[in-house]
């Protein structure tokens, strides 16, 4: 048994792969680098919309003063999860990430419920969005233009721009989202260095660093609210087929991104604690919600420099949505690739290399949902905070969900993975340090489920907090009952779920 970084699922890479199932059925290998599938992960992560929107919203809600300190210790349950998923990445280059590594641990069964959850959870992601972002671009046209747009309308917009951008090459892609993002950053960091250049009435105060400001609050749910920031950095994998040594860029992009994540965002945090003085720093984000970065870079920074941030801070949930878009769209590549969708999903668009009809699934089920919402939300422009408080609240916190739950069964996977490989005594170190990092994801998943009427707003009684979450059962459950007909009806591609392009490697050797 090979112990080694190296497998076969390098043959990722030969050509004759392209040549023997088609070119449209193969990404286009070396279209990214690593600063190109840095940018186009960390884009998922959405800076602004987490300093203005998630952060705020965790001080008001939890109280807790000290979520800088919980960005850093999610940043190490994060980075101990990464060791053995980046160490999976070196020995299996597929599209579908999640579920092929829960394939080649627990058997295509189980990555079969887990290809379903990771579907659902992104796109939940992305739909989430569209929400914020009609309702932020419907306040700018009121404020600046006296103009009334209900929030459906740019929301819609959005979904078709995405579409088109959605086809393009994926380098094209990453460049589009590493503008908005280095921008988005570079606003956040000047805003970080006026707040500590004029501090609040506490001065520049370390007190949201104490251990003790976490001492009586709801420590699982401002987990919960915090690890959905972090959103994104697992997605690198996804992009593997479409760099040029996956082996390498793959596990260094998430190092990369998983400790840029949580030192940028514990950062900011403390900045925000700073602004306001930590003793005010609840109140404020009660009082103001949303509105606490805005109101503290225009006391600091001025009104152009708000209304800056004001646009970039939706440029950035579109590159969010984009972002989302592409996995989304892999996902789907890969599972029309190995018999878990119809086989058109499974090709690429014969000029950009972009997984076309993932990408058009994504874009019509984007499309259903904003105007499902659209319809159900009374008057239209109504209720101005419906597309927040509802589309965009349910699905980030179904899709931090999934993806917290296909981390934690990722960590299980990669365990038996190398196990089976005999490799358990060579990788003890990674093997511990992922089930480590398994066990404290299943604690913040159990929170999650617990603590739903608060992340979601719904109340203790709503049958909200059940049908939710219930979601991610439901896609489960239905992606176990398909791999079980499919394992009855074509044993062949039941055996080559999660097997990627190696799949028909072996299928060309076998037909010479």
């Amino acid at each position: 048994m090979t112990t080694g970084r190296s497998s076969t699922s390098d043959t990722a890479q030969d050509p004759g792969i392209a040549t023997f199932k088609g070119e449209e059925s193969a990404l286009r290998a070396g279209r990214l680098g690593t600063a190109g599938l840095l940018l186009s992960v960390l884009a998922a992560t959405a800076p602004l919309m987490v300093v203005a929107g998630v952060m705020p919203t965790t001080f008001a809600v939890v109280g807790a003063v000290g979520q800088p300190l919980l960005f850093l210790v999610l940043g190490v349950v994060l980075a101990l999860f990464s060791v053995g998923y980046a160490e999976m990445s070196r020995h299996v280059h597929n599209a579908g990430a999640f579920y092929a590594y829960i394939t080649r641990g627990l058997g295509p069964t189980a990555g079969s419920a887990a290809a379903l959850v990771a579907l659902l959870a992104y796109s939940s992601f992305q739909v989430g969005i569209f929400g914020i972002f009609g309702f932020e671009v419907s306040a700018l046209a009121q404020e600046h233009l006296d103009v009334q747009i209900a929030w459906w309308i740019p929301a819609l917009v959005a979904v078709a721009v995405v579409a088109v951008c959605g086809l393009l090459k994926i380098d094209i892609n990453a460049r589009v989202l590493g503008v908005l993002l280095l921008i988005e950053v570079a606003l956040v960091v000047v805003f970080d260095i006026a707040a500590l250049g004029d501090p609040g009435k506490e001065g520049v105060s370390l007190h949201a660093f104490n251990p003790d400001t976490l001492s009586g609050v709801g420590i699982g749910t401002a987990l919960c609210f915090c690890i959905a920031a972090f959103a994104g950095f697992e997605q690198a994998p996804v992009y593997a087929e479409e760099t040029s040594r996956p082996h390498i860029l793959v596990p260094r992009v998430m190092y990369l991104a998983v400790g840029g994540v949580a030192v940028f965002f514990a950062i900011s945090s403390w900045a925000l604690t700073v602004a306001t003085g930590p003793s005010a720093i609840v109140g404020q984000a009660q009082k103001q919600s949303a509105g606490l970065l805005f109101g503290l870079t225009e006391d600091r920074l001025g009104t152009t420099f708000t209304d800056i941030v004001h646009v970039l801070f939706i440029t950035g949930m579109f590159a969010a949505m984009l972002s989302f878009h592409n996995v989304v769209a892999r996902y789907a590549f890969a599972m029309g690739r190995e018999g878990l969708l119809p086989a058109v999903f499974g090709r690429t668009h014969s000029a950009s290399g972009a997984p076309g009809a993932g990408s058009v699934l994504q874009t019509v089920i984007a499309a259903v949902v904003v105007m499902a919402f659209a319809v159900t939300d009374s008057g239209g422009a109504g209720d101005p905070t419906a597309p927040v408080l509802r589309l965009f609240t349910w699905g980030g916190n179904v899709g931090a969900l999934g993806v917290i739950l296909l981390m934690a069964v990722a960590s299980v996977a990669v365990i038996v993975f190398f196990v089976r490989r005999g490799a358990a005594a060579a990788q003890g170190w990674r093997l511990a340090a992922s089930a480590v990092s398994g066990a404290a994801l299943l604690v913040i998943a159990g929170y999650t489920v617990k603590d739903f009427d608060v992340l979601v707003g719904s109340g203790p009684d709503s049958a909200l907090n059940w049908l939710l979450p219930g979601l991610i059962v439901l896609a489960a459950l239905a992606g176990i009952a398909h791999s079980l007909i499919l394992r009855r009806r074509n044993p062949q591609a039941h055996a080559r779920i999660g097997l990627g392009n190696e799949a028909f490697q072996l299928e060309k050797k076998s037909t010479q």
